[in-house]
């Protein structure tokens, strides 16, 4: 198995050096318009020489809400193809946030403000949620999108409703967290030590109680009835992901488009639903705001994705947990998904709940010999062109080069 590891390590580099020997995206101050139909670019230069196997399509989440849903992503007549993932060259998460430091910066002590300052008994178990460690990508998309769109929009600063949108968004993530951990009884996270570990269940159930309720409180304070509407649902996609993932466990009968809809539930819809409220508060039309959705819908199915390909190909230390643990726990995300359609065998260890000693090691084995890992980076790397392909009405600039950077970001993990 050492052996395959290997294998499979020597391959994903090999792209990893293509990828990041691509054109760095260029920057222009003038927006193409989208009612002229070409799309604009923001990469110049070599393309890769790999050409990734395309997964099969799979059905897009776009009902979100009522009237104000978004619209079935076939009927964008818009489709670039000259930006590309491979073209993408890789950048530092800190020079991808540049852009928007100044606001993630404010946003961060406005966290801290917002448990503390009414609850002082919860600020040790703040300064333990807000500053352990995280990236905050979700906020940080926010930002990104909605200077972005406010660019396009003609608008020369953010709105208060932007940035309340930021900190509502990492409350709602946050507190999802706290809640997770206490489920899995997990020690640590990001490498520090959970507030249920530290500060015990009790504390730690009221954080996060705190935090839903504290974001609910603000959404509500937003004043647009759409965006309430977008955000509101997201929490009833948390639940509905747990359910289907609790209630699917070592079931070999679950399908791509299942763990699809789950991976939507649980990651993507949180950072859609942002994404296209950020386009609301800067006054975009509805295709804009269809594309922003876009954006954070496969942006969000990519980094699900990624992060169950790194339970295969990571160490334990990386981890933090053992290797092959959504396994192990009979979570059958992508690669063991397309490795039981080329292997029945393996079928027939994951049943067995892997009761015999080995039995796990053998599966794992099989998963790399029947390309489960090759298959589900393509299937991330289709999801982050998709994403990609989502911002073509986008200005020219530093955010939109952030924006397309962090496409590269989300698929540079695997490698």
């Amino acid at each position: 198995m050492n052996a395959m590891i290997s294998q499979t390590t020597a391959s994903a580099q090999c792209c990893a050096h293509q990828l990041a020997s691509a054109g760095r995206p260029a920057r222009a101050s003038q927006a193409i318009s989208s009612s002229a139909g070409v799309p604009s670019t923001s990469v110049r230069g070599g393309r890769a020489t790999f050409a990734p196997k395309r997964a099969k399509s799979l059905r897009a989440h776009d009902g979100r809400i009522n009237h104000a849903a978004v619209t079935v992503e076939a009927q964008n007549t818009i489709a670039p193809k000259d930006l590309r993932v491979e073209d993408i060259k890789c950048m530092d998460i800190k020079d991808i946030t540049a852009p928007v430091k100044s606001d993630m910066d404010v946003m961060n002590q406005n966290l801290l403000n917002i448990v503390g300052e009414r609850h002082p008994m919860l600020m040790a178990a703040a300064e333990q949620i807000f500053g352990a460690g995280g990236k905050k990508l979700r906020p940080m998309l926010i930002f990104l999108v909605s200077h972005g769109t406010a660019q396009l929009g003609g608008l020369t600063e953010l709105t208060p409703q932007h940035r309340s949108l930021a900190e509502i968004t990492e409350m709602i993530h946050t507190a999802s967290l706290v809640h997770d951990d206490v489920l899995d009884e997990c020690d640590t996270r990001r490498g520090s030590v959970t507030v249920h570990s530290k500060f015990g269940t009790r504390l730690a159930v009221l954080a996060g109680d705190y935090l839903f309720a504290q974001s609910s409180w603000f959404l509500a304070n937003l004043d647009n009835l759409e965006v309430i509407k977008l955000i509101s649902k997201v929490i009833a996609d948390f639940a509905n992901g747990e359910i289907a993932q609790a209630s699917s466990l070592f079931d070999c009968d679950v399908t791509l488009e299942t763990y699809m809809d789950k991976s939507f539930y649980k990651t993507a819809s949180l950072i859609a639903a942002s994404c296209r409220s950020a386009a609301v508060f800067s006054g975009m039309e509805e295709e804009v705001k269809q594309d922003m959705f876009n954006y954070g819908k496969h942006l969000g199915l990519a980094f699900q994705v990624v992060d169950d390909i790194l339970d295969f190909t990571q160490t334990e230390e990386q981890l933090g947990k053992p290797q092959g643990q959504d396994m192990a726990s009979g979570n059958l995300t992508c690669p063991i998904i397309f490795a039981m359609q080329k292997n029945p065998a393996l079928r027939e260890l994951i049943e067995s709940e892997f009761q015999e000693e080995g039995s796990l090691e053998e599966a794992l084995q099989m998963v790399y010999e029947a390309g489960g890992i090759e298959s589900a980076m393509a299937l991330a790397r289709e999801e982050g062109q998709k994403a990609l392909d989502s911002l073509h009405r986008l200005p020219e600039g530093k955010y939109k080069d952030s924006l397309v950077s962090m496409v590269g970001y989300v698929l540079q993990r695997i490698y």
